[in-house]
């Protein structure tokens, strides 16, 4: 097994880690007083806390995320820093719904999940070096692979907390903090905007990696192909669905779940195994 080079240098950076996930933890205390309307009036009242301690927050992931990828000799893409990169994209999406009425509370779970993703990488450096040089289809398979993965995880939040109001409204609780929430057409209609989003991005992903990515067996990619498109003809019967039958409730949840369950086993599945298990660390070499 090769030295990580970074492995010192990066634990320096583990107490900025966990300011960043402090900070990202007072956005989501601050969203979830204001959905309870309880606390004090500064963190319910001002938005503009939530959005700043946010922001600080993404800020800083975002510099601790590119100096533990980025490095002289090629990109570090082991578990853990993968997973803080598709921590950074969805506390971005977070972020984003924080200026859309209703649905900013998705922030409750995903700010503190994004922190999380940054302290482990910080707290657990791996030794997966990928050295792409000019290599742009697999720069854009790669990208376009961990924001689809982002926007479909945003969308399984979404879906659980669906089924929560869905679960609260069968036993007629829906009322309190829950009562705010938007209504079940409103909610879906958004769950099946980040689903198409997310659909649309893994299908390009998918072709450009099966046209552009060679050696799969080599680089242990054969059961993450199958399986991302086993995710993608889930996610393409889902949207079949919800298009002629107009699928909604319960069935949209399982599809949903069931989708990107598939989905991270394909992401992070091999990575688990092999890395964290197995022990095993290889380069990717153009």
């Amino acid at each position: 097994m090769m030295n990580h080079p970074n492995t010192v240098w990066c634990m320096r950076f583990t107490g900025t880690a966990v300011i960043d996930l402090v900070l990202y933890c007072l956005a989501a205390v601050a969203l979830l007083l204001a959905f309870f309307d309880r606390g004090p009036a500064f963190l319910r009242e001002r938005k503009g806390f939530m959005v700043s301690a946010a922001a600080a927050a993404i800020l800083l992931h975002t510099i601790l995320v590119y100096a533990a990828i980025f490095l002289p000799h090629g990109m570090d893409l082991g578990f853990f820093n993968a997973a803080a990169l598709v921590g950074w994209l969805v506390a971005l999406i977070a972020f984003a719904t924080l200026f859309k009425p209703h649905f900013d509370n998705l922030g409750i779970v995903l700010f503190p999940l994004a922190g999380v993703s940054m302290l482990l990488a910080e707290l657990f450096p791996r030794d997966r070096l990928m050295v792409i040089e000019g290599d742009w289809p697999l720069d854009a398979h790669i990208v376009l692979s961990l924001i689809a993965y982002s926007l479909l995880a945003v969308a399984a939040v979404q879906a659980l907390v669906i089924a929560a109001q869905e679960y609260r409204l069968r036993r007629r609780a829906a009322d309190g903090a829950w009562s705010g929430l938007p209504s079940l057409q409103l909610m879906e209609h958004f769950l099946f905007q980040l689903i198409a989003a997310g659909f649309v991005l893994l299908t390009v992903a998918l072709i450009f990696g099966l046209l552009f990515v060679h050696n799969l067996l080599v680089q242990h990619l054969t059961h993450k192909t199958v399986l991302s498109i086993i995710a993608w003809l889930v996610f393409a019967a889902l949207l079949w669905g919800r298009w002629q039958f107009g699928w909604r409730g319960r069935t949209a949840i399982r599809w949903t779940l069931g989708g990107f369950v598939v989905l991270a086993l394909a992401y992070f599945g091999d990575k688990l195994i092999l890395e964290l298990i197995l022990g095993r660390h290889w380069n990717l070499m153009s």
